[in-house]
């Protein structure tokens, strides 16, 4: 099918560049619109393994950092094509029903063989609020359905077994790292939900934008990109590897497997052991994305981009859970790690620091954070200074 614009991904992401919203939130707003737009039409096998091109991809940030300005074209373009979606806000047992509903037959174009599939789309701006106050419940079955099982079975109210076929849901959302401090029960940070969601983090707006109009190109844009998102809708069908592919991932996964990325914080080793199934979904994304080159195909050059766009995201994402523990002080502890970095050349003195966090931390509070950040190396005590001060080490690791 003959495209009007080069890639989608990067269309998007010049079509939002009069919004003050981060790059990164627009860039991956894109990813998941064309993962709603293939549904569990498409998908890549490899050997008893199949993977469908959904992902869980929430957007965090501090409010007013423009989340919702990043994803609000894209559910625009969705809702015209009438890709299905769930309500901002909705019950376990309501968006069951509504991923039931959705039910479509499609035909395999390879084997002739009818296919039937309940693919939805959750497009949450607040995704705190759809996903509740420690609602484990619903958390389990986000994790079922991240796997696109064939059938998913459960139980009525009246205790009558039912079943969904073809089950496929893909979401993106947006909120702040205090939402999701409030919402995710402390054991479920690091496993669970949180090991197959792709957190892509920034500290606030990329710019500042007096008057975000849109310029004669970009509105050229926005009918180009509905229209090539439509086609991209109609692809159907098994994405096969091209031999510099099979390469690339063998490399990759080797690569990986025996020297693995290493987080400073734990609670992402449960995201890293996923790692390559976000990589094969986003390779399916990317190589939908681009106008060119062979169609249903995943390329050297589409593995590429899916490592480059992860690894890219990767370098922030130990800021999201930052402020997580069970210690009475670890929310504190990344607020001073950041307030000192910002001061003029990494040094504060304990009465700035005190005049600052006077809310939030007695003598005894800021003794024991103090404490904490030497022994991680993090600062260095200056005794020589009255009052003494607290300097950032040259080599000490900030995320």
């Amino acid at each position: 099918m003959e495209r009007q614009i080069e890639d989608w991904i990067d269309g998007y992401v010049e079509f939002t560049d009069s919004s003050e919203s981060p790059e990164s939130f627009r860039r991956w707003t894109a990813i998941s619109t064309i993962a709603a737009a293939l549904q569990r039409k498409c998908f890549v096998e490899w050997g008893t393994i199949t993977w469908y091109p959904n992902m869980y991809i929430v957007l965090i940030g501090p409010s007013g950092a423009r989340k919702g300005t990043a994803m609000g074209p894209a559910y625009d373009m969705l809702e015209e094509l009438n890709i299905p979606m769930a309500a901002n806000a909705t019950t376990l047992q309501a968006l069951i029903r509504r991923l039931r509903d959705t039910n479509h037959t499609e035909v395999n174009q390879e084997t002739s063989a009818i296919q039937m599939h309940s693919s939805l789309t959750i497009f949450s701006k607040e995704f705190t609020v759809f996903l509740g106050y420690h609602n484990n419940e619903l958390m389990a079955s986000l994790c079922d359905w991240y796997d696109c099982d064939r059938v998913w079975k459960y139980e009525t109210i009246s205790r009558k077994t039912d079943e969904i076929r073809g089950v496929w849901v893909n979401l993106i959302g947006g909120t702040t790292p205090d939402l999701i401090k409030t919402s995710l029960p402390m054991d479920a940070i690091g496993g669970g939900l949180t090991s197959r969601m792709v957190c892509v983090y920034e500290e606030g707006k990329e710019k500042f934008v007096v008057l975000p109009l849109l310029t004669d190109r970009q509105r050229q844009l926005r009918e180009q990109l509905y229209c090539d998102l439509e086609k991209i809708s109609m692809l159907s069908g098994q994405f096969k590897y091209s031999p510099c592919a099979i390469n690339k991932w063998t490399e990759w996964y080797t690569a990986v497997s025996t020297s693995p990325p290493v987080f400073t914080d734990k609670r992402l080793e449960g995201y890293v052991e996923r790692r390559p199934t976000h990589i094969q979904k986003l390779a399916m994304i990317v190589s939908a994305s681009r106008a060119h080159g062979p169609e249903l195909t995943i390329t050297a050059e589409d593995f590429n981009r899916a490592i480059s766009l992860l690894e890219y995201v990767e370098r922030k994402m130990p800021k999201v859970f930052s402020g997580i523990g069970k210690s009475d002080i670890s929310t504190l502890i990344p607020e001073v790690m950041s307030w000192i970095a910002i001061q003029d050349e990494g040094k504060t003195d304990i009465a700035q620091l005190t005049q600052h966090f006077y809310h939030d931390a007695d003598k005894v509070t800021l003794d024991r954070i103090i404490q904490t950040l030497v022994q991680m190396n993090y600062v260095t005590m200056d005794m020589s200074t009255r009052p003494f001060s607290l300097v950032i080490n040259k080599d000490a690791k900030t995320n």
